[in-house]
C-alpha cells in the first residue's frame, strides 16, 4: 500500500493543524447549522412553532444516542488505525476500518427497530407532555428510518479525518448540510409537513453524506480502503478500539441522559416554558462543543501519527497548539454569549417570553463556559495516545459522577429550582476542568517519558 501520509509526522505543527483543522472546523461549523436549522424552522412554524420546538428538544436524546453509538465505533478505532499508520502497520489500519464498516451496519440493524417501536414510550420518560408528544413522535418516527445513514456518514467519516484527508471529511458535512438548508424549507413549508417534513430532509440529507463517504473510502483515492477480506469482525481487534471509543461514547450518550434529567426537572419546576428554554440552551452549547470537537478532529491524527512514530517533541507540539486554539474559542463564545444572550435566544423562537427566559437561563447555565477548552483539549488528546482508561474516567466524571447528582440536589438548597437546575452545569464544568488538568499534567508527562524510553 503506497504510503502518502508521512506529512503527518514532517510537515510544521503549526501549518499542519490549521491545514487539517480549517476543514474539520467547517465541517463543524456547518454541522451546527446541519442540527440547528431544523429547530430554526420547526421555531418559527406559525401557532404551533413553541410546541413544536419544545417536541423537538424532547427528541434531543435520542438523537444524541444514535450519534454516540457511532462514535463508540469510529472514535476509538480512527485514532487506533492512525497510531497504526504511524508505526507503518498500514495493513492493520484497513482491517480496522473494515471491522469497523461491519460494526456500524450491525448496531444500525439493532437501534433502527428500537427507536421504532418504543419512540413513544422512550419520548414520554425523557420528558414528553401530552402538549408535546405528538410534535416528538412524529419528528422521531421519520428519524429512526436513517439510522444506518447516521451511522455511516458519522462514523466512517472519522476514518478519512483520521488519515489527513481533511478536505474530504469537510465535504462530507458540507454536502448534508446544503442538502438539508434546501429541503427543510421545502418539506417543512411547501409540502406542510412539518416536524416530519423536517426529519425527512434530515435523513434524505445523511443518506447523501453516506454515500459520498462510502464512494471515497471504497474508491482508489483513499490510502485506507474497506475491503470484503477485511469486513469479518475479529474481537481482538475491534474491542481494543471500542474499549477507547467508550469515552467519547459516554460523553454523547450521557448527554442523552442528561437532556432526560433536565427536561424532566426543568418541566417539574417551570413547566413547557423551561424545558423549551432548555432546548435553546443545548442549541447554543453546540457553539462551543461542535468547533472545538472540529479542532481536535484536526488534531487527532498528528498526535496519534506522531505518538506512534514515537516522536515525543512533534506529540507535544501538537497538544500545546490544540490546547491554546481550544480556549481561545471558548472564552470568545463565552464572552459573546455573557454580552448578547438574546441574539442566540432570538434565533430559535420569535416568543418574547420564551426569549425572556433563555437570556436569563443561558446566563447562569454557561458561565464558565470559557475554561471549557481546557476539558476538550486533554480529553481528546487522551484519546490520541490510546489512554482508554483515564479518557474513560474523565468522561464518567463531568457527566456521571458530578452533573446528573448536581441536578437533583442543587434544587434542595435554592428557593428558585429551576435556576439551581441550570446552575449545575457551571459547577461541574468548574470542578471536572480542575480535575482533568491535574491528570493531565501527571499522566501526559508520563507518556511522554515512554516514547523516550
Amino acid at each position: 500500500m503506497q504510503n502518502d501520509n508521512t506529512f503527518l509526522g514532517t510537515e510544521r505543527i503549526g501549518k499542519l493543524l490549521f491545514r487539517l483543522a480549517l476543514p474539520a472546523v467547517t465541517a463543524q461549523l456547518v454541522n451546527m447549522l446541519y442540527n440547528l436549522v431544523d429547530r430554526i424552522y420547526i421555531g418559527h412554524i406559525p401557532e404551533t412553532g413553541s410546541l413544536a420546538l419544545t417536541g423537538m428538544g424532547v427528541c434531543m436524546p435520542l438523537i444524541m444516542l444514535i450519534s454516540a453509538f457511532a462514535a463508540l465505533v469510529s472514535m476509538g478505532a480512527a485514532p487506533r488505525a492512525s497510531i497504526r499508520m504511524g508505526e507503518g502497520d498500514y495493513a492493520s489500519a484497513e482491517r480496522i476500518l473494515g471491522n469497523s464498516f461491519t460494526l456500524l451496519l450491525l448496531v444500525a440493524a439493532v437501534l433502527t427497530p428500537v427507536f421504532t417501536i418504543w419512540r413513544d414510550e422512550l419520548l414520554l420518560a425523557f420528558g414528553a407532555t401530552g402538549n408535546t408528544i405528538q410534535f416528538a413522535s412524529e419528528y422521531m418516527g421519520i428519524y429512526a428510518l436513517g439510522t444506518v445513514f447516521v451511522q455511516l456518514a458519522l462514523g466512517l467519516n472519522a476514518f478519512i479525518t483520521a488519515q489527513g484527508y481533511a478536505k474530504i471529511s469537510m465535504f462530507t458535512v458540507l454536502i448534508g448540510a446544503a442538502c438539508n438548508i434546501v429541503l427543510d424549507p421545502v418539506f417543512i413549508f411547501g409540502f406542510n409537513m412539518g416536524v416530519r417534513g423536517a426529519a425527512l430532509a434530515t435523513i434524505l440529507s445523511q443518506a447523501v453524506s453516506a454515500a459520498w463517504v462510502l464512494a471515497f473510502l471504497f474508491g482508489k483515492r483513499t490510502t485506507l480502503r474497506i475491503k470484503a477480506q477485511n469486513m469479518r469482525l475479529h474481537a481482538k481487534l475491534i474491542l481494543p478500539c471500542v474499549a477507547l471509543g467508550l469515552a467519547p461514547f459516554i460523553m454523547q450518550s450521557t448527554e442523552s441522559v442528561l437532556n432526560i434529567c433536565f427536561n424532566t426537572s426543568l418541566r417539574n419546576y417551570g413547566g413547557d416554558l423551561a424545558v423549551g428554554a432548555m432546548t435553546i440552551l443545548s442549541s447554543v452549547m453546540q457553539f462551543a462543543m461542535l468547533p472545538l470537537q472540529g479542532l481536535t478532529q484536526g488534531a487527532q491524527p498528528i498526535i496519534s501519527y506522531n505518538f506512534g512514530a514515537r516522536n515525543r517533541s512533534r506529540v507535544k507540539q501538537g497538544f500545546l497548539l490544540l490546547l491554546k486554539c481550544c480556549v481561545t474559542y471558548s472564552f470568545t463564545l463565552w464572552l459573546a454569549v455573557m454580552l448578547v444572550p438574546q441574539a442566540f435566544a432570538g434565533m430559535f423562537t420569535p416568543d418574547p417570553a420564551l426569549i425572556a427566559y433563555s437570556v436569563w437561563a443561558m446566563r447562569i447555565y454557561m458561565a464558565v463556559t470559557l475554561i471549557f477548552g481546557v476539558q476538550i483539549a486533554c480529553q481528546q488528546t487522551f484519546i490520541a495516545i490510546g489512554n482508554a482508561k483515564t479518557s474513560l474516567f474523565l468522561a464518567c466524571l463531568r457527566k456521571l459522577i458530578l452533573l446528573i447528582p448536581l441536578i437533583y440536589i442543587l434544587p434542595q438548597f435554592f428557593r428558585d429550582q429551576a435556576m439551581a437546575v441550570y446552575l449545575a452545569e457551571p459547577v461541574a464544568d468548574l470542578i471536572a476542568v480542575s480535575v482533568t488538568a491535574i491528570l493531565f499534567a501527571k499522566q501526559f508527562k508520563r507518556a511522554l517519558a515512554k516514547l523516550e524510553a
